[in-house]
């Protein structure tokens, strides 16, 4: 339990506390501020602990975020000096790049920060390889689309998406797509320099072919020209030559196969129905039709050893598609592994991250881009790997939040970022697939008004 004087600081502290899964410790925390410092005091496992750091800054802002990287900072400290080190350290964030940058657009080298905060050697580095391979990709303003296809073959064990079994929400699928292919339309006077197009879900190939040319079309209907265009096709056991020739006639140039894990007995635990060899022959599918090949693998499924991990790895690697992201599993409100697990301690799974890592880069993979999420084992990240020339657009606007983002679709979170404050706002659609469907005309007037507010 945390007591603390300084209620605005508690989500903070307590996102440190999470990271070293101490939160049924007891934590006493006493906050000031006086003459230019800040002072926090500790008292935990029998012992006080305090701590003062300057901070005279006067722009109000800056100066709540400096006190709370204090604050976090201190909470690091004496939990490391009893746990031993994270491998982001005080960095909490589910963005450091965005941290990072800011340093940098503020005539700082980010590595000093980093170093304060007790980030790895290794990750800061990573970090610097993941500006450098985003190089003009990295650019503030335009427009990314998001439409939202919640169906799935099954739901994995992991998954914390709206998505349900496609029999249970069959009756829902002909009254969506009108929705849907309702909204895509209304999208058309808020448009503005759209820099891609990305079909998610669920598992956008679990539809008909023909389902998919209803979405297809109304998307080149309403926004013609040339831009990335992806679709997260999803699971190898959905795919067929008709859904793929379909999405290249409508101008897909880039497509997601999610294996996950190369291993069968890997999948059968958390849920899936595919087996890895139809992973492979959905590869060799998709190659047909001359379009980028994006592939996830997750690394600590279902008590998978680093040596399996690594298998997946070597696999990934030898079919070479254009991008490998390597996530980490985390605990997700709503999946059936939050509801049976409170945590997660996953033997290897640094062992794991960092095979990953290593093998990339020999193979002539860059990283490009990177988040996190709480309650991810140890501690680590998600991050995505591009060969030369074949980052995705639609991956480094979402995860740096430098781009608008219109999204259509029940569970959709549309953002607008006002480039000129480095604010975002946001219009959440409703998840329930009934009440999405109820309420789409509101959804409609909402979302534009947000588009079309002056900035």
């Amino acid at each position: 339990m945390l007591e603390s004087n300084a209620e605005f600081l508690v989500p903070e502290i307590m996102d440190v506390i999470r990271a070293y899964g101490r939160e049924q410790d007891d934590f006493v925390h006493y906050f000031s501020y006086s003459g230019g410092k800040t002072f926090n005091s500790i008292q935990y496992d029998g012992a006080f602990h305090d701590f003062t750091e300057e901070c005279s800054e006067e722009d109000p802002i800056v100066a709540k975020r400096l006190v709370k990287r204090c604050t976090k900072l201190a909470f690091y400290l004496v939990l490391c000096a009893k746990y031993g080190d994270l491998p982001w350290g005080a960095l909490t964030g589910i963005r450091p790049l965005k941290l990072a940058r800011m340093e940098q657009r503020e005539g700082r080298d980010f590595t000093a920060l980093f170093d304060k905060l007790h980030v790895s050697p290794a990750n800061t580095e990573l970090c610097r390889r993941i500006m450098a391979t985003q190089g003009e990709t990295y650019r503030a303003g335009g427009q990314d689309i998001y439409v939202s296809l919640p169906f799935c073959p099954t739901k994995c064990e992991y998954c914390s998406f709206i998505t349900a079994p496609i029999e249970k929400t069959r009756s829902y699928v002909q009254p969506y797509l009108e929705c849907l292919v309702k909204e895509i339309y209304s999208l058309r006077p808020i448009l503005r320099d759209v820099r891609s197009v990305y079909v998610g879900g669920g598992t956008p190939f679990v539809l008909s072919a023909e389902d998919l040319a209803k979405v297809y079309s109304a998307i080149r209907e309403v926004m013609p020209g040339e831009y990335e265009f992806t679709v997260e096709a999803g699971r190898p056991d959905v795919f067929t030559d008709e859904k793929l020739s379909v999405s290249k006639e409508y101008g897909v140039n880039r497509i997601c196969v999610n294996p996950q894990s190369f291993l069968d007995e890997t999948l059968v635990k958390i849920g899936r129905r595919h087996t890895a060899a139809q992973t492979v022959s959905a590869y060799e599918m998709a190659r047909k039709y001359d379009m980028d090949i994006n592939l996830d693998l997750i690394a600590g499924l279902a008590d998978e050893t680093p040596e399996d991990f690594a298998y997946s790895v070597n696999k990934a690697i030898e079919l070479r598609p254009e991008n490998i992201t390597v996530h980490t599993l985390s605990l997700k409100s709503g999946s059936r592994l939050k509801e049976e697990t409170k945590r997660l301690f996953i033997s290897g799974i640094t062992d794991m991250i960092s095979y990953a890592r290593q093998a990339l880069t020999a193979a002539g993979y860059d990283p490009y881009y990177l988040y996190r999420q709480k309650y991810q084992a140890g501690g680590l990240e998600n991050t995505g790997w591009t060969l030369p020339g074949k980052v995705c657009i639609y991956n480094v606007d979402t995860m740096e939040e430098i781009a608008s983002n219109i999204a259509v679709g029940s569970g959709a979170i549309s953002k607008r970022y006002f480039s000129a404050e480095d604010r975002i706002e946001r219009c959440a659609a409703p998840k329930d697939l009934p009440t999405y469907i109820a309420k789409t005309d509101k959804l409609i007037l909402d979302r534009n008004k947000l588009f079309t507010e002056e900035e």
